[in-house]
């Protein structure tokens, strides 16, 4: 099988796996699971790849994503021991008090705290930090979890351009310059995706509001109906797992595990599994206990760790196979040769829609250096070329469905990912292109 045919089996079966999430067909980790394995089915039966080097290319896609799945799995319980045991309904009580029914203030509150921790430049951090913090709120004045996760996207974009993120550090590697040196280049790109990320927070902080979030008639419904339901429980199970007692000692474990995940270098989800640990633990001596509490969190964490698992092994078809890079060349020799020198805006333009097709890195590896040799003809800028790609990329980096965060995001905040797409995809579209007419503006993309 040529080339070509390999790149379009490869976009075919990114076309199938989109439209079956889309359209709700089954869960995502059947569609990954299904489609990859006919892509493979037809990549042996034409003789391009043995069954061995098949196996071999899935085992790698998975080795790849499995700490992610061990890291959404122990998160997810470690964060479920402390809504348990009630640590989640105190900071709640005390946000609630301070913003009120403020719709708008919990939004650009979402998209600072989302700033901030995305410091580190880890997407899954990042989402462990501030989804779980924030949904609890959301849920209280009945913003959608759709919102929590634009605004978090949004921010987690422009802050990951920062030159010890994954992208900004990938294209100075292709480069062959410092990735600071990149960097203070699209600073100035970053400072206007920070000011539209906080506009983005106040205007689907306003778009709730007018959906009804947050008003007192609501606000007032939902306090009945948690004091009938109270009352209609007793001492139910939640009020048995509740330890309010503990209540400091939890706030300082989370804490502490969060600092771990930010400054200290050992995988991520080893932190959680410490965590998991110590919380049970403290919280709820006893193996019957523990069991009990571990199983009922087992249900989202086996259905998003498969899902992440399922995912390894698409990207693992596609990426190991080199599907991706020659998917690069055949969208490369579109550009008309007349359009060369704006190849940075053609390919800022398209970023978005091309996230969702490629992985981080043969999106940054693969057609990089590709868009730059043809660049290099109609003497365009390499750096120029690589802003445009950086910049306009990382604003969908976390909506794409190959980038296996994005499934740690949307199983957090409890939405499915088509939904995700569906809210996220035209406004992140939208961002990207103001950002790049800013590099335009500001001097930063010549042409």
């Amino acid at each position: 099988m040529n080339e070509t045919m390999l790149a379009l089996l490869g976009f075919a079966t990114i076309i199938m796996i989109i439209v079956l999430l889309l359209k709700n067909v089954t869960v995502p980790a059947l569609a990954f699971i299904g489609v990859s394995t006919v892509t493979a089915a037809v990549l042996v039966a034409t003789g391009t790849f043995t069954v061995a080097e098949m196996g071999d290319f899935i085992s790698a896609g998975v080795s790849g994503v499995h700490s992610t799945a061990a890291l959404f799995i122990f998160s997810v319980l470690f964060f479920g021991i402390m809504t348990d045991a009630g640590m989640f309904d105190k900071i709640i009580n005390a946000l609630m008090k301070r913003v009120g029914n403020n719709v708008v203030g919990v939004a650009l509150m979402t998209c600072i705290i989302a700033m901030i921790g995305h410091l580190d430049g880890g997407g899954a951090s990042t989402f462990l930090i501030t989804i779980p913090a924030m949904l609890p709120v959301y849920k209280r004045l009945k913003m959608r979890p759709t919102t929590l996760l634009l605004i978090c996207v949004t921010a987690m974009g422009v802050m990951n351009l920062l030159p010890w993120g994954g992208p900004t550090m990938r294209s100075a590697t292709v480069l062959g310059i410092d990735p600071n040196e990149l960097w203070m280049d699209l600073l100035p790109m970053q400072i206007v995706g920070i000011v539209i990320a906080l506009a983005t927070a106040f205007i689907w902080g306003n778009i709730e509001k007018k959906r009804g979030a947050g008003s007192s008639a609501e606000s007032d419904a939902m306090a009945e109906a948690a004091e009938e339901t109270a009352g209609e429980t007793g001492s139910s199970e939640l009020s048995d797992l509740a330890r309010p007692n503990l209540f400091g000692f939890n706030i300082v474990l989370t804490l502490i595990v969060i600092v771990c995940l930010i400054f200290l270098d050992v995988p991520s989800y080893y932190v959680f599994m410490i965590g998991c640990a110590v919380a049970l633990f403290v919280n709820y001596p006893g193996a019957k206990l523990q069991n009990k509490i571990i199983k009922s969190h087992s249900g989202p964490a086996l259905m998003m760790a498969s899902t992440i698992l399922a995912a390894g092994v698409f990207l693992g078809v596609l990426e190991e196979s080199e599907i991706m890079v020659h998917m690069a060349n055949v969208l490369a020799s579109f550009i008309p040769q007349s359009m060369g020198r704006f190849l940075p805006l053609i390919i800022g333009i398209l970023s978005v829609p091309l996230t969702l097709m490629f992985c981080t890195d043969s999106y940054f590896f693969g057609l990089l250096p590709v868009l730059i040799g043809i660049g290099d003809a109609f003497g365009v800028n390499p750096a120029h070329t690589a802003i445009a790609m950086v910049v306009c990329r990382n604003c969908a980096t976390f909506i794409s469905p190959v980038v296996p965060a994005t499934f740690l995001g949307v199983g957090l905040a409890g939405v499915e990912i088509k939904d995700h797409i569906k809210t996220s995809f035209p406004w992140i579209w939208g961002v990207s292109i103001i950002c790049l007419i800013a590099g335009v503006v500001l001097g930063v993309l010549h042409f």
